[in-house]
């Protein structure tokens, strides 16, 4: 892997034929989430946008855990006054906003805890792998918050359902891997050593995808979570295909035929 530009002070970012493997990288803190790391996750994502290059992201924490959440020595940014909390709230949630917006796929490979921001980044992300010794936990109903944070009413509940959803945002509790993978979290559960080749698998797997085809797909997905109706998700649906018919599936069905792997443009 070769490294990319720009560098941070808090994150990783190394690119491989058409992924980026953008790592947490503040180990020492358990990827705890400060002022720093807000800015590099709000310049990263924002990026991306018109970055055809990258075409998956693998997110990912360095060292034990995947995120503890807000680095609460920096909690007093938020606390000074209301406007003051409105604007850190809103640093935060920009970068959920981001990830979402992206038109690449995020893979979140969580090892160890992942907890407050933490979740919050796992459920922004489109897959969700797990180590088996992850576990996630909605933190601020732990220190004095709504459970109601960056996105988390909005994911958790069509991720595990409004009751599962509920105990853990109005308890704090913490979900262990197999409870997250029976309740619809995580899609896998593995070692944490098989985490690397688990992401490398799955963004190979995307990335055999014509690149507008990935790109409508996350689109998709995303606006099909709250159309008012089937009739506006098959024009979605339909919009979509029509758009891809031309550039690829002469290729990619002679590339079927012939057994080999398909050869996209994306211009």
């Amino acid at each position: 892997m070769t490294k990319a530009q720009p560098s941070y002070e808090t994150l990783s970012v190394e690119h491989h034929d058409g992924v980026d493997w953008l790592t947490l990288n503040r180990p020492a803190q358990f990827n705890a989430l400060n002022r720093a790391m807000m800015d590099e996750l709000l310049d990263y994502f924002g990026g991306l946008y018109f970055n055809h290059a990258v075409r998956v992201v693998v997110l990912r924490g360095a060292g034990k855990h995947f995120c503890a959440g807000l680095d609460l020595n920096e909690a007093g940014d938020f606390t000074t006054s209301v406007a003051a909390g409105a604007r850190g709230q809103r640093r935060v949630a920009e970068i959920i906003l981001r990830m979402r917006r992206c038109p690449q796929p995020i893979i979140a490979l969580v090892q160890g805890a992942a907890t407050g921001a933490g979740i919050a980044f796992t459920l922004a992300a489109d897959v969700r792998y797990a180590a088996e010794n992850a576990r996630f936990n909605v933190a601020m109903a732990k220190i004095g918050l709504t459970g109601c944070d960056v996105g988390i009413s909005y994911f958790l509940p069509r991720a595990v359902g409004a009751t599962n959803a509920a105990e853990m945002m109005m308890t704090g509790r913490f979900v262990n891997a197999e409870r997250a993978l029976r309740i619809g979290l995580v899609s896998d559960v593995m070692a944490a050593d098989a985490l690397e080749d688990a992401g490398l698998t799955l963004a190979a797997e995307m990335t055999a995808m014509s690149p507008l085809g990935l790109r409508l797909t996350k689109e998709g997905l995303n606006l099909s979570q709250d159309a008012g109706s089937l009739e506006a998700v098959i024009a979605l649906e339909d919009r979509g295909q029509v758009m891809c018919l031309g550039p690829f599936l002469e290729e990619g069905a002679a590339a079927f035929l012939e057994k080999r792997a398909p050869r996209y443009s994306d211009e």
